[in-house]
């Protein structure tokens, strides 16, 4: 069952959290893929310039962050004051 955002987002409880988002169907985010030999590298730079970026517009601080070959975590908190 689905729940709406504000229902799951407690603030008061703590303002970090931590975001998981995984690739499908076998996709490579970064690295190499052993597969079809393609080196996806340069998508690593590209997704700290957009967390960068997000950070700026949106009030939170990306604390801390793993970007894999087929996933990345993010921890994140919300800026309540801002």
């Amino acid at each position: 069952m689905t729940r709406a955002r504000r229902h799951q987002i407690a603030t008061e409880s703590t303002p970090y959290y931590h975001c998981i988002n995984r690739c499908v169907r076998r996709a490579f985010l970064c690295g190499t893929d052993r597969s079809s030999g393609k080196n996806f590298d340069h998508r690593r730079e590209w997704m700290l310039e957009r967390l960068t970026a997000l950070t700026e517009i949106f009030a939170i601080d990306l604390c801390a962050y793993a970007l894999m070959s087929n996933h990345y975590h993010l921890v994140l908190r919300i800026d309540t004051a801002g």
